[in-house]
């Protein structure tokens, strides 16, 4: 698949964007190993939470799922059947890192596989301290990368220093920390998004936090809730720098996720120069609210240290906003993105030069001058999502006709993000803003 893009006039439009991806795992995991029935209402229907689903089917777990954005899960209290098979996670780092964790409880042997990016992703980080708790873990692929055969049994408590600030290594000893007599604590050199923390309170495990360590006590399950996933902030960040960069341009997105650890992104559109502000509606377990935003020139800034693991989703979207910004960005302490669904810095650099961006390349960041003219070019998405939807938003810019090729990876995180590109693009064209409501029928129903 690719798609065709031109550039657009300032866009106006007030959208919803599908329920968080990071969010959506988390409540498929901690519905199954609830006490009873949960309800999930907004569910991102896209093939990485699907794989998460299936996953917990495949370990007895039933799951209805009435609409393609809604489930009725019926928990188990944390008491699994052994896989009749391995189990697939497909495009997924998170299924397969927080269901380590979770797996590493169970008296049975599991066998975790992916595709072929998720099978060039770490798996070093998890499986060192699943491994101190008592669980053998098994990675088959060269490097401790998958396929990864989890062999659970039972578990101590630790008290993990980790040497990278990760929401899923932390998630994954969390999980398993539940099966583990005592309390299990994560400590992180700086604070990663909290969803799970968040997420055990809502269920009623009460997680303590004291600076960068939260620890839980083990043999705590989680009481059977209903729960509502909010719009996702990192696929909202495509029409938030569509919109911040372009002068004269408004736009709103509707019930979306303004979690803390999540809103980093706001806080440095708003250092470029972009208005920038926030509604809070309500807060159950996560904050939601809305987002208006107006556009306007932007100007270079720094984006490193501290606030990383808080942008870390969107700093390829970012990239593009620094080469629609006047002066030289630059983004440092970025090294993880190296080993997401690709190597993302090599990826930004490579297809904004091909804009005609100029681009220094370092080993954990980019120095990215931007205020030229970018012009259209032909870019394979490498088969990552965020690549993809980056620079489509690139071409809004550009001038002449930008192509993204490999599109269907886009698939994992936001279907539909093509339709909607174009509704939007188009936007500019009215007077009255062009309200983009999410759709609902786009998975089909198994």
């Amino acid at each position: 698949m690719h798609w065709n893009i031109q550039k657009c006039p300032a866009l106006n439009c007030e959208i919803e964007v599908p329920g968080d991806k990071s969010i959506s795992h988390r409540s498929v995991i901690l519905s199954s190993i609830s006490t009873g029935p949960c309800v999930v209402r907004g569910f991102l229907a896209s093939e990485d939470c699907l794989s998460t689903m299936a996953a917990m089917r495949a370990l007895g777990v039933e799951i209805e799922r009435p609409t393609p954005t809604s489930l009725i899960i019926h928990g188990t209290g944390g008491k699994f059947t052994a896989p009749t098979s391995d189990i697939d996670c497909g495009n997924s780092g998170t299924t397969m890192r927080l269901l380590s964790g979770l797996l590493a409880g169970q008296p049975f042997e599991s066998r975790l596989v992916g595709d072929p990016s998720l099978s060039k992703r770490p798996m070093k980080r998890i499986m060192d301290p699943l491994s101190l708790m008592g669980a053998k873990l098994t990675a088959e692929g060269a490097n401790q990368r998958p396929p990864l055969r989890v062999q659970g049994g039972p578990l101590q408590a630790i008290d993990y220093q980790s040497p990278v600030a990760s929401a899923q290594v932390k998630s994954a000893v969390l999980l398993a920390g539940l099966f583990a007599p005592g309390v299990t604590s994560v400590t992180e050199p700086v604070l990663s998004r909290d969803h799970t923390e968040r997420m055990l309170e809502y269920f009623g495990i009460a997680p303590v936090r004291e600076g960068l360590k939260v620890s839980v006590k083990g043999g705590s399950r989680p009481e059977p809730r209903d729960f509502r996933v909010p719009g996702d902030i990192s696929s909202a960040a495509f029409w938030l720098v569509a919109a911040a960069a372009s002068p004269g341009a408004h736009l709103r997105i509707n019930q979306v996720g303004l979690n803390p650890s999540r809103t980093g992104l706001l806080a440095v559109l708003t250092r470029m120069g972009a208005r920038v502000r926030e509604f809070f509606q309500r807060d159950h377990g996560e904050p939601i609210g809305t987002v208006d935003i107006e556009g306007a020139a932007l100007k270079a800034t720094h984006i490193g240290g501290k606030e990383i693991p808080n942008v870390i989703d969107e700093l390829p979207v970012l990239a593009v906003a620094a080469a629609l910004a006047k002066g030289t960005t630059t983004i440092s302490d970025a090294g993880e993105l190296r080993v997401k669904e690709t190597d993302r810095l090599a990826a930004i650099a490579g297809h904004l030069r091909a804009m005609g961006v100029p681009v220094v390349e370092k080993d954990d960041g980019l120095e990215i001058t931007g205020g030229a003219p970018l012009k259209g070019a032909t870019l394979d998405s490498l088969g990552d999502h965020r690549i993809a939807m980056a620079f489509a938003v690139a071409g809004l810019f550009a001038e002449g006709e930008t192509v993204i090729t490999g599109t269907e990876c886009v698939n994992t995180s936001y279907p539909g993000f093509y339709d909607v590109l174009q509704k939007v693009r188009l936007s500019g064209d009215h007077r009255d803003a062009t309200v983009i409501k999410m759709e609902e029928s786009l998975p089909a129903l198994d």
